[in-house]
């Protein structure tokens, strides 16, 4: 069918003038509150939230006028080059090790936080770095994981013994979709935001061990393979994050494909738009738990939950974990609200396989909101691995000779690093709104109705641009 010259242009202009009379009352609340440690900005903070408001609307015009068809739903790959075999076990190696150290480090070293390797590495370089990692490199973390690879060792080992394969003793079911993923993810936030020892090592590899045998179990259980790209939280995460790389690899061979062309062909899985949420929301609570919003609720829930028994610590985490329910719930809301929006302009489809099918137009928001809300962390933090891998004990070795080494908080200024925050949003919330109007051309027999379905997408989108502004400039001083 052909698109119809100007379709919906004076609509879309009509709506984008209503969208800025909006947001002209958010600048005013963003800058209420400056970052943390942050000078003196070189043009003031609300000209950023006017910036991403026009980006993303002059974005959606465009996207209206000059991408008349799918272009993403399928893409061609480029193959760079393949990698030898051996090279997967050697990987999986490294990440045994790897674990196995940081283990070692939290149950012998100096119980520490600051002087030992494990908290810096599970919060700073596994946390937020692999995120970062499989966004340049592709799905980098599918190699290097250590259950994985025990599991296919053990695997291994014994079709040399018996002779024969070993096979799943159950069956994935496949209405648990990725659910057992979002619990983990839920339960690590949870673990990072809420719980009082967090940074205690001992605690904390000793969590590790338990949920990296959990995992072994599992994986005998249901498949190895099965397993991993389903249950594993870490892996599904990490293995999301990827489809937004330019990377791919397809059995050993490491191909290039066009920007955002693998988040169309995602699995659209039971749990999957949970997943998407409780990655923005536990983000967002992360965020929001240093505002001053957060700061003056959160006495108010430890004195009520004080005042039913618990204990000051106990009622703490119960505050907080009230406090990352909410964030969660509230990203899950407002994406349903506008999927009930874009439901609205036809009646083609029904309101849950809507919502599958503009899951993956989250993927780029959820990793504008880590890199926005984390990128000082991975890039001062990460420096700490430096002095820590030479003495992952905190016993005062000098293992490889960079014991002394200190981190230079100068090497990125705070001016920097909010336009990093500011640029990942708009970026992030402009990559999305592409791949809905993407998969609204793909689905719609109208054109007309697909850019009419893009009114609430674009609503969605600034309004997580709005929360993530707000997020980054609320924080108390």
């Amino acid at each position: 069918m052909k698109r119809p010259r100007g379709a919906g242009l004076l609509d879309c202009l009509g709506l984008c003038g209503a969208l800025l009379v909006a947001w002209a009352a958010f600048p005013a609340a963003a800058s209420a509150h400056g970052i943390v440690g942050r000078t003196d900005l070189p043009i003031p903070e609300w000209l950023f939230a006017w910036a991403a408001a026009f980006a993303l609307i002059a974005s959606f015009v465009a996207l209206a006028i000059l991408w008349p068809r799918p272009r993403l739903q399928q893409h061609a790959t480029h193959r760079m080059f393949t990698f030898p075999a051996w090279i997967e076990p050697l990987a999986g190696a490294v990440g045994v090790a790897l674990f196995v150290l940081v283990v070692y480090s939290g149950v012998v070293g100096a119980q520490v936080p600051t002087a030992n390797l494990a908290p810096t590495f599970v919060f700073a370089l596994f946390w937020v770095g692999f995120p970062v990692a499989s966004v340049l490199f592709g799905d980098v973390f599918r190699p290097l994981n250590p259950w994985r690879a025990l599991a296919r060792a053990i695997g291994w080992a014994l079709h040399r013994i018996s002779g024969g394969r070993a096979r799943p003793l159950l069956r994935y079911p496949e209405w648990l979709g990725v659910w057992p993923a979002v619990a983990t993810l839920i339960g690590f936030a949870w673990l990072e935001l809420v719980y009082v020892d967090r940074d205690y090592p001992r605690t904390l590899v000793l969590i590790a061990c338990a949920y990296g045998g959990f995992q072994l179990i599992a994986m005998a259980t249901f498949g190895v393979e099965r397993w991993t790209e389903r249950a594993d939280g870490f892996s599904v995460y990490f293995r999301l994050m990827s489809r937004l790389s330019i990377v791919e690899v397809q059995d050993r061979t490491v191909c290039r494909r066009p920007p955002l062309s693998g988040l169309p062909g995602l699995e659209l899985l039971p749990g999957t738009v949970a997943l998407l949420c409780t990655i923005i929301g536990t983000t967002t609570f992360d965020g929001a738990s240093n505002g001053v919003l957060w700061i003056n609720t959160a006495p108010s829930l430890i004195e009520f939950f004080n005042h039913l028994g618990f204990s000051v610590t106990v009622a703490s985490e119960l505050a907080g974990s009230v406090g990352l329910a909410v964030c969660v719930l509230a990203i899950v809301s407002f994406y349903w609200l506008g999927i009930w929006g874009i439901r609205s302009v036809s009646d083609q489809f029904e309101v849950e396989d809507l919502a599958r099918r503009f899951a993956h137009t989250l993927a780029p928001i959820a990793f504008a909101y880590i890199l926005a809300h984390y990128f000082s962390l991975l890039v001062y933090q990460g420096q700490a691995v430096v002095y820590l891998i030479s003495d992952p004990l905190g016993n005062g070795a000098n293992y490889l000779g960079t014991s002394g080494f200190q981190i230079d908080y100068a090497i990125v200024t705070a001016t920097v690093i909010w336009y990093v925050q500011v640029v990942a949003l708009i970026t992030g919330h402009v990559s999305g709104l592409t791949l809905a109007h993407d998969r609204a051309l793909s689905i719609y027999r109208n054109p007309r109705e697909a850019v009419r379905s893009q009114y609430w997408m674009l609503v969605i989108m600034v309004g997580f641009t709005c929360l993530g502004l707000w997020l980054l400039s609320a924080v108390a001083v």
